[in-house]
């Protein structure tokens, strides 16, 4: 069984996220601590009591998702002997890139928490309240996608922000160049152009000033060649390498996330037959049967999943 590890962002979130791996496991719980440490913050007690207002801000999500997956990673090692080495490929949506990247070696656990914090203040303070927007897709190709941006792009910014699944694609810009792009995709016949209630317009050029903190940010952390490839949003192909890491991780702040393009070429070029998402719900597991058909996914967020997972892939 060839498999790879997906690794979850923004949206997956909710009040008590992780905390049946810290009960369960000391090395997840590890992981909770060396994140609270390092933020000098009890970001673990937001994840598992709330306001669940607190924790959607994007400052505290971005760490606590990390925080999450990583903690799952942790114990299929510590307990059931599954190193992440045993996939094939990694990869993750958006700031679930930094998990991944974490989980296999590239990236300190201390390091990118802070890069998270880091982040997730950037791309708020990027863009002021109001001024940009975010609309979903569905049944869009990729093709009505970038006309209605085309269109939009009349009015301002918008670009394609998330290439997520087949028939769904998100758009990010300015206010009224997405609302033109919604408009014009309706009229096309698009089945659905709505837009999203989100705090900014993340994925677009609006995030420029986001991407050079990123920028200085990375030049000065340390990047370890990942010990398991890396499937990355801006490629969707594997990366190994240091510097084309950290530069991508620059470019993905702005570019689009070509999340459907990565998981359809590890189920073909990559021979991937399994997926599997450590740490909060399943929002990727289900993506997985809008893009490949005849692949297994499998959400690992409670103690038993991983149990399980680990079985399987041991063949027990």
């Amino acid at each position: 069984m060839a498999f790879a590890f997906i690794f979850p962002g923004q949206g997956s979130q909710f009040v008590g996220m992780g905390q049946a791996l810290a009960d369960a496991f000391p090395a997840s719980k590890a992981v909770f601590q060396e994140v609270d440490d390092v933020l000098s913050q009890n970001l673990s007690k937001l994840m598992w009591d709330g306001p669940e207002d607190e924790l959607t801000l994007t400052s505290n999500t971005q760490p606590a998702l990390m925080a999450t997956s990583v903690a799952a990673i942790a114990a299929l090692k510590d307990e059931f002997d599954v190193d992440v080495t045993a996939a094939s490929f990694v990869a993750g949506h958006s700031l679930g890139e930094y998990s991944a990247l974490c989980a296999v070696g590239a990236i300190s656990l201390s390091d990118t928490a802070r890069l998270l914090r880091l982040r997730g203040d950037a791309m708020q303070k990027a863009v002021p309240v109001g001024a940009g927007a975010m609309a979903a897709l569905l049944g869009a190709s990729v093709e009505d996608a970038e006309a209605a941006a085309s269109a939009g792009a009349k009015h301002g910014i918008c670009q394609i922000a998330n290439d997520n699944a087949t028939g769904q694609i998100v758009l990010s810009g300015e206010v009224a160049a997405v609302e033109a792009a919604c408009v014009f995709a309706r009229d096309a016949g698009v089945k659905k152009a709505v837009i999203l209630p989100v705090s900014a317009p993340f994925h677009c050029d609006m995030m420029a000033p986001a991407a050079e903190a990123m920028k200085d940010a990375l030049a000065d952390t340390i990047i370890n060649a990942p010990r398991v490839s890396v499937v990355n949003n801006v490629t969707a192909r594997p990366v190994t390498d240091a510097d084309q890491i950290r530069s991508d991780l620059v470019t993905q702040v702005t570019g689009r996330v070509r999340w459907r393009e990565s998981i359809e070429w590890m189920a073909s070029d990559g021979g991937i037959d399994t997926f599997a998402e450590p740490g909060c719900g399943k929002v990727l597991t289900q993506m997985l049967k809008r893009i490949v058909k005849g692949v297994d996914g499998n959400a690992l967020s409670t103690p038993e999943s991983l149990e399980a997972f680990a079985k399987t892939i041991k063949g027990e």
